[in-house]
């Protein structure tokens, strides 16, 4: 199989991700969270996620936060998430934004992108210190 390049993504998208297990792409699809994108070989993107889970979602270590639907509905639905999910920034990695590792969600709700949803601001602060506990 060829993979195929997807089009320019946006930092703090919620995208479907085949999230690697080692160096091999999961067969198994879960939400990822763009931290940044990379254009040095545009229109060819690598883009940095941080690994998405609906595994204890209120159980926060250092470097993690998670959207919930009971204690931000707003965030839960601009973030196209089907389950609570926790995201992990100690486990970011930068990735081609290829077909191996990104794929189009279910119902496909952005079209045929790997786009689930967008961060809400209200999460802003949360992920800044998520990302100052995974960083420091």
């Amino acid at each position: 199989m060829i993979s195929r390049w997807w089009a320019e993504p946006t930092a703090g998208e919620i995208v479907w991700c085949h999230f690697p297990d080692d160096i091999n792409p999961r067969p198994k699809p879960r939400p990822a969270l763009l931290l940044a994108v990379f254009d040095d070989e545009a229109p060819q993107f690598t883009v940095r996620v941080a690994d998405g889970t609906s595994q204890r979602t209120t159980t926060l270590h250092r470097g993690e936060f998670s959207i919930l639907r009971d204690r931000n509905p707003a965030a839960y639905e601009a973030a196209g998430l089907s389950f609570d999910t926790e995201f992990d920034l100690k486990q970011a990695l930068d990735l081609p934004y290829t077909t191996e590792w990104f794929s189009v969600p279910p119902a496909a709700p952005h079209g045929q992108t790997p786009k689930l949803g967008t961060l809400h601001p209200s999460l802003v602060r949360a992920v800044q210190a998520a990302f100052r506990a995974a960083t420091g």
